[in-house]
This record gives structure tokens, sequence and C-alpha cells, in this order.
């Protein structure tokens, strides 16, 4: 059972906490702590405004995001770490190796799909990445041994 599930980006402004809020919707058990960093984090910044309107325009609401860096006690703590691209998971690896079989591409079920940056770019890459998210979302949910899921609009 994964009680503590981390995401992780570069700034944690969007790609990771997308994820983290996605997540949360989706799961009926509070049981389950989600949440989100970034290896050069932004820290104390909202969601970059693109990416909470793309989240909020499918029913979520990450306005109570705040960015956090990556520090080794919090991957330490974290049960599964689902990181946007393998060079997330070779930092990862060097800052913390002994957490190395319990990280993983969020695009694992997906043939290993990285989830590209949307950061400075288009609404439409903040469409296209939140459905990567959301794909990469939904393979892991079968994983989670929980009882109940929500659906989303």
């Amino acid at each position: 059972m994964f009680n503590r599930i981390l995401f992780v980006c570069i700034g944690n402004i969007c790609r990771s906490p997308t994820a983290e809020y996605l997540l949360r919707a989706r799961l009926a058990s509070d049981g389950i702590d989600v949440g989100s960093a970034g290896l050069s984090a932004l820290v104390g910044k909202p969601m970059d405004a693109t990416a909470a309107q793309v989240l909020l325009d499918h029913g979520v609401d990450g306005s109570g995001h705040r960015g956090r860096q990556v520090s080794r006690d919090l991957l330490l703590r974290s049960d599964l770490i689902l990181a946007m691209e393998k060079s997330h998971i070779a930092t990862i690896g060097r800052s913390a190796p002994e957490v190395s079989g319990k990280v993983f591409l969020l695009g694992k079920w997906q043939a290993d799909m990285e989830i590209p940056d949307p950061y400075g770019q288009s609404r439409a890459s903040f469409d296209h990445v939140f459905n990567l998210i959301d794909k990469g979302v939904s393979g892991w949910l079968p994983y989670l041994n929980v009882s109940e899921i929500q659906s989303i609009a």
C-alpha cells in the first residue's frame, strides 16, 4: 500500500502540482498523502496561471498550491515517487540512491512516456500536458490499492 505519493518535476508549478491535485481529486479515500515538489522549485510560488486554469477547467482547484523543494527527507518519507522525465529519476537517484526502487515515471504504464514541460508555452501545450498527466494518473490508479476512485469532469 502506498501511503505517501510524491510527484516531482523541476519548478513544482506546472506538471507535478497538476498531477498532485488530479490524483487527490480522483482518490475518494483520505488515507493517502499526495504531494509534489521540484528539483529546482520556485519555493512558495503558486501554480503557473495557465496550468491552474487548465486544472480548474477540468473541475479541480489547485489554487492552494505553493512550490516546494525536493529534500532528501521528503524522498525518504515517500512510498512512491513519480517523476515526469527520466532525467528527474537520475537526479533523484544521485541525491538519494536508497530510494531508487520506489521512483518511476508518471507515464510508466504508457510505455515509459515522459511528460514535457509546458512552462512558458501556449495554452495548447498546457492542454496537451494535462492530457498526458491525466493518462499517467489513470494508469497508476489500479496499483494504488484504493477501494473508491472519484471521476472528474
